[in-house]
């Protein structure tokens, strides 16, 4: 069989760039030779973003990227180019506040034409090769944009310089300054509880992601003022979370979000962020509230990453797809005539019973996504004649049972890059449970996991990388690199304290501020002073899937300054609060991090 032709995306590490080598589209990498081919041959460049285990990606890729006519257009009239968010943040950051400022939202994967000097014109996100659900479709985006260029080409570069201007000025622009006051923590308590779905957990309507700097934020306010309502919201969440489809129920860990309000219907790709950062709320949750359910679902999510997610040497793997067998939760679901094939009959029918599989199902072709949705613990083990203990005693043979035949289904791709930022939200996490558990297996991988991303993402000049691959590091770290790093060694300080994590913490603090803290705009900005220039530099304070590096490098610095008595880094602290206190005040829904940062630092202060 000769062998598949391969684009210059073979050379690439990039797990996500990989999966497109053998499209017939003539894709670069984000590079000098894109843009030199670009200027030369006078065209404009399709921009391409998105990472490995994104549905919609895979969608479009299928659709669209794979297809000749397609490819023969971009290849004749674009220069095309390719790009993992997650590799490139700074890349992401920058075209997506184009594609927000154009459109109004944005999501993934991410679609622009930008002129040949990296200005935009036109973005969007993932489009249809046919018409459907009104949306535009690729190829009449392509023709309409390979006209223009030709044909009115002046009024392309007016806009992309109208964008490219709002895009800077929104960049170059101070948020209302102030000093900020605790009265701040009781104004974002009184905006979430506003947004909070009493009846299903979460804020917000579908689709719901886990936000976990949500839940830190109320933890941290039911800590300082005992108030029970953010306690209930936790709870609530958490409770509601766990029981439904978006949780694994066989073998542990969160998908990225679910579709509905009540949480059963995921998309059902696994992000080691995630899962980090969960275990580490359900972990505050425990200590808060000295609730045992809560330690067992931290282990349930810990019990995933290490047993599905690591790496040989002590590292961790980025994220497990949603789609396998061609179809999207096929490795997840089951239908009622599977589970009936593993378990025997009074064991189907109880198992069925309390996860809600039914002949009908609950998704796509009868089948059924497991979930509890409604289940009551007692009143199922009533029904049946046991008593709770041995009800999940029963469920839990059912589970293992149903675990092993599941394994024998061909599971979904697995990103096998290591991030540094992600990795460092895990090692937080498990120094976290190694402290609050007591168990030494969580503090020897978190010291396992530390050192290996101190000798392979750490260049001899200090300089953190971001990626790690086939034994190979590479890109510049971003703030996020740093800022997480330091949570993971603050954490592990506070579970296993010793002089070099002290030392190394206060190394990744200084370095950290010196390339990424702004002395005139009192914030860090997400690139370093020594990073690729892109037509702005971003600074990001909103979070987003993930708490923003801004508000954890403020918290984390705060927490130093603390255990050092440096009072500097709470200086650098207190002035990036005072930055956003105005907007802190007008929309803490956007910061809640940076709501669990000024707790903190009003913990130190009071």
């Amino acid at each position: 069989m000769p062998a598949k032709q391969v684009n210059r995306l073979a050379k690439e590490t990039s797990p996500y760039l990989l999966q497109h080598q053998h499209n017939p589209i003539d894709w670069y990498p984000w590079g000098n030779e894109a843009f030199t081919k670009a200027v030369a041959e006078d065209k404009p460049i399709f921009l391409s973003i998105g990472y490995s285990t994104c549905h919609w990606c895979h969608v479009m890729a299928r659709e669209s990227f794979e297809d000749a006519d397609i490819a023969a257009l971009l290849n004749r009239y674009f220069v095309s180019v390719k790009v993992d968010r997650e590799e490139r943040p700074d890349i992401d950051n920058v075209y997506m506040t184009a594609c927000q400022a154009a459109t109004g939202s944005g999501g993934w994967p991410l679609t622009l034409v930008l002129a040949p000097d990296g200005r935009p014109f036109f973005a969007g996100t993932y489009l249809p090769k046919s018409a459907h659900w009104g949306k535009p479709t690729l190829p009449k985006m392509l023709e309409a944009v390979r006209k223009q260029w030709n044909e009115k080409r002046k009024d392309l570069l007016t806009y992309a310089d109208k964008l490219t201007d709002a895009m800077r000025e929104a960049q170059l622009r101070r948020p209302a300054t102030g000093v900020l006051d605790p009265s701040v923590l009781a104004t974002g308590f009184a905006q979430l509880s506003r947004v909070f779905d009493k009846n299903f957990g979460g804020f917000g309507k579908a689709p719901k992601f886990p936000t976990p700097h949500n839940l830190l934020f109320l933890l941290a306010y039911y800590r300082r003022t005992n108030e029970p309502a953010a306690w209930d919201m936790v709870k609530v969440t958490l409770d509601a979370m766990r029981a439904g489809g978006i949780y694994d129920q066989l073998g542990f860990g969160f998908a990225r979000y679910s579709v509905d309000e009540k949480w059963i219907v995921p998309h059902f790709e696994k992000m080691l962020y995630d899962n980090a950062l969960m275990a580490y709320v359900y972990l505050e949750a425990a200590e808060v509230s000295a609730e045992q359910r809560y330690i067992r679902v931290a282990e349930e999510i810990l019990t995933y990453v290490l047993r599905d997610l690591s790496g040989p040497q002590g590292e961790y793997l980025s994220a497990e797809d949603a789609d396998s067998e061609g179809g999207e939760g096929r490795f997840y679901t089951w239908t009622q005539t599977e589970v009936s094939e593993v378990l025997s009959a009074d064991k189907a029918g109880l198992f069925a019973d309390y996860y809600r599989v039914t002949a009908k199902g609950n998704f796509e072709q009868g089948t059924n996504i497991l979930h509890t949705v409604g289940s009551a613990p007692a009143a199922t083990a009533t029904k049946y004649g046991y008593t709770e203990t041995e009800l999940d005693a029963v469920l839990e043979e059912c589970r293992k049972k149903l675990l092993v035949r599941r394994g024998k289904r061909r599971r979904p791709f697995r990103d096998d890059k290591v991030l540094l930022a992600w990795n460092s939200l895990m090692v937080a996490a498990l120094a976290k449970a190694a402290r609050i558990m007591d168990r030494a297996v969580y503090r020897v991988a978190a010291e396992k996991c530390l050192e290996f991303l101190w000798q392979r993402l750490r260049r001899p000049d200090g300089r953190l990388m971001t990626v790690y691959r086939d034994g190979q590091s590479g890109g510049a770290g971003y703030l996020d690199s740093y800022a997480f790093l330091l949570w993971a060694l603050l954490e592990l300080q506070s579970a296993a304290p010793t002089p070099q994590t002290l030392a190394r913490a206060q190394t990744v603090a200084d370095e950290m501020i010196r390339l990424f803290w702004s002395d005139a705009d009192d914030a860090f900005y997400l690139t370093g002073s020594d990073s690729e220039a892109l037509l702005i530099r971003p600074r990001e304070w909103v979070d987003a899937a993930l708490p923003s590096g801004n508000s954890v490098a403020v918290q984390m610095l705060i927490r130093l300054a603390k255990l050092t008595g440096k009072v500097q880094y709470r200086e650098i602290g207190r002035r990036a609060l005072d930055t956003m206190a105005g907007e802190l005040t007008r929309s803490p829904l956007a910061y809640t991090h940076l709501l669990v940062a000024s707790d903190e630092f009003f913990s130190v202060t009071d």
